[in-house]
C-alpha cells in the first residue's frame, strides 16, 4: 500500500495528464508553481523515454527555468519564436467562466505574457481552487513598480479595494519580482466583472500587471481526492 500523500499524488497526476497533451515538435509555455512543476517533470520523462521530441520550453520565471534545466527541456525566449503551441500554468483561483486569478508566486505578469500567446492554454488546479466568483478565497496580486506603490495604492482604494503590500518570507523587506517590482495585494468585496477590473488596474500608473486572467484559458484540469484516490477530470 502506498504511503505517499494523496494530496502530492493528485497534482502529480494533474501535471502528468497537462503534460500528455502535448505534442512532439511543440514549443511549449512553462508556467509556475507547484503543480506545474510536476507537469514540467513529466515533460522531462517524457523526453527522456524518447516518447515525446523535439520540444522547446518558454519559462515565465526563474524557478520554470531551473526547472527546465533539471528535466533537460531546451529553452527559448520570445524572441527566437514566432508562436506557441501550449502553455500549461496552474492558478489561485478558477471561475466557472473559466476566469483566473493568479500571482500567488508573484509571476503573473510573465505568465499572462507566455499564456495568452498560445494555442492552447491548459490550466492545472486542484478542485480546491475552483470558486463561484473571483476574489472570494484570494488576494488579487498587482505588480507594481517601486516609486509608484504609494500613488497606486491610493487610486485602487478609490476603486473599492483594499491594497496591501507583500512581505518577504525570510525576507527583510517586500516581495521582489522576478521583473524587479513590488507586490500588491488587494481585497475586493466583489468582483462582478472580471474583464474590466482587469483593464481598469492597468490602467493606472504604475501598474505593470495584474493576477486576473479573463478569458485565456481554454481548459482546465482539476485534481481532487475523492474516497482517498486522487482523479483527474476536465471542465
Amino acid at each position: 500500500m502506498s504511503t505517499e500523500d494523496p494530496v502530492k499524488l493528485m497534482k502529480q497526476q494533474v501535471g502528468t495528464a497537462a503534460a500528455a497533451r502535448v505534442q512532439s515538435g511543440s514549443i511549449v509555455g512553462l508556467g509556475t508553481g507547484s503543480t506545474t512543476a510536476f507537469a514540467i517533470q513529466a515533460l522531462g520523462d517524457r523526453l527522456k523515454s524518447g516518447d515525446l521530441k523535439d520540444i522547446k520550453g518558454v519559462p515565465t520565471s526563474f524557478q520554470a527555468i531551473v526547472l527546465a534545466r533539471q528535466n533537460h527541456i531546451p529553452l527559448v525566449s520570445l524572441d527566437e519564436i514566432d508562436h506557441i503551441d501550449v502553455a500549461i500554468d496552474g492558478a489561485d483561483e478558477v471561475d466557472p467562466q473559466k476566469n483566473l486569478i493568479k500571482g500567488g508566486g508573484a509571476a503573473h505578469t510573465q505568465e499572462k505574457i507566455v499564456d495568452s500567446l498560445a494555442d492552447l492554454f491548459i490550466v492545472v488546479v486542484d478542485g480546491g481552487k475552483l470558486v463561484d466568483r473571483l476574489g472570494s478565497t484570494f488576494l488579487l496580486p498587482v505588480e507594481v513598480v517601486p516609486m509608484a506603490v504609494t500613488p497606486v495604492m491610493r487610486a485602487i482604494e478609490k476603486l473599492g479595494g483594499k491594497p496591501e503590500l507583500r512581505m518577504g518570507v525570510k525576507k527583510a523587506g517586500p516581495v521582489v519580482t522576478d521583473n524587479g517590482n513590488l507586490v500588491v495585494d488587494v481585497k475586493f468585496d466583489s468582483i462582478d466583472n472580471p474583464a474590466e477590473l482587469e483593464k481598469t488596474l492597468n490602467n493606472i500608473p504604475g501598474v505593470l500587471e495584474n493576477g486576473i486572467f479573463a478569458g485565456v484559458a481554454n481548459v482546465v484540469l482539476v485534481g481532487e481526492i475523492i474516497d482517498g484516490k486522487p482523479t483527474v477530470r476536465e471542465v
